[in-house]
């Protein structure tokens, strides 16, 4: 059976699920400023409603974001959510919470040491080492301009 590549071509658009980067990029977009949103509203709550100053404000805003992103992990809420919202959920800190303990919760059953202990930043292992390499070959480049400039 010889087939064309006109052929061919139309067979595989016929089979293959349509494009919808349009509602993807739409759907991370609200979704990622949904989470903003509620970090702004936990910040305007703790210095509003608990007067708190607005730096420890801010640091208990982190802290609750990551409680949240980590316990929504734990009830295999979070994959649902980013499945949905794509690289909406990757708002830096729920993002790396997530990636922090989902293999955390994956490989427990492999034991402390070898399951967690080995496995805990198998993703947020490279991110780590990317931003503090990226962060060194910045101050690299900004003292060498400043020190050529005068």
């Amino acid at each position: 059976m010889n087939i064309t590549q006109q052929h061919y071509a139309g067979l595989v658009r016929k089979i293959s699920p349509g494009s919808t980067l349009k509602i993807d990029c739409l759907n991370a977009f609200w979704t990622g400023g949904l989470i903003c949103c509620i970090g702004q509203a936990l910040t305007d709550s703790f210095t509003g409603l608990m007067g708190m100053p607005l730096k420890d404000a801010r640091c208990l805003t982190s802290i609750s974001l990551i409680f949240i992103a980590v316990l929504l992990t734990g009830l295999s809420l979070f994959d649902k959510i980013a499945k949905f919202a794509g690289a909406g959920t990757l708002v830096p800190i729920t993002g790396f919470a997530n990636s922090v303990a989902a293999p955390a919760i994956e490989f427990k059953s492999e034991g402390m040491i070898m399951g967690l202990g080995a496995k805990l930043f198998v993703i947020a292992g490279p991110v780590i080492v990317y931003g503090t390499v990226s962060s060194v070959l910045y101050g690299l480049v900004l003292c060498t301009v400043r020190w050529a400039g005068g």
